[in-house]
């Protein structure tokens, strides 16, 4: 497509890494969540997934559930935020309510998660972050 413009391919590169690397790593971050020891998550945690509409609004990173392949409860409602200097704040913590809010099974009891990699910037949401989700493979 940009034959002979590599300047092109890496600006494209450039523009949307952040976007694929945070979609390329959701599925290790849910293996490594499921691995946790208890404590980490929500009591009857058992399986971790993702939920979104075909038009990607709602579009929830994590969502716990008591079982599977169909949770009779929804656990908790997470998003996956890994940046380099990016923190956790206020607006993606107001986004993932709303989104919370659309979630069938869940409520404003349902917990909050955010797997993180440069920590959060706002109170309310349960943090996890790379060592956690190191130890949990050590076992």
């Amino acid at each position: 497509m940009e034959r002979g413009r590599g300047d092109l391919t890496l600006a494209r590169i450039h523009s949307s890494w952040t976007s694929w690397r945070g979609r390329a790593v959701e599925p290790v971050i849910r293996e490594s969540l499921r691995r946790l020891p208890p404590g980490h998550l929500p009591f009857e945690t058992a399986v971790v997934g993702g939920y979104w509409t075909r038009i990607n609004d709602p579009e929830i990173d994590l969502v716990g559930g008591d079982r599977s392949p169909v949770a009779k409860r929804i656990t908790f409602v997470g998003s996956v935020k890994w940046l380099e200097n990016g923190a956790f704040d206020g607006h993606d913590l107001a986004r993932l309510l709303h989104h919370r809010a659309q979630l069938p099974g869940a409520d404003d009891q349902t917990p909050v998660v955010a797997v993180v990699r440069s920590g959060r910037a706002v109170d309310g949401v349960t943090a996890i972050g790379p060592a956690e989700l190191l130890a949990a493979w050590r076992d």
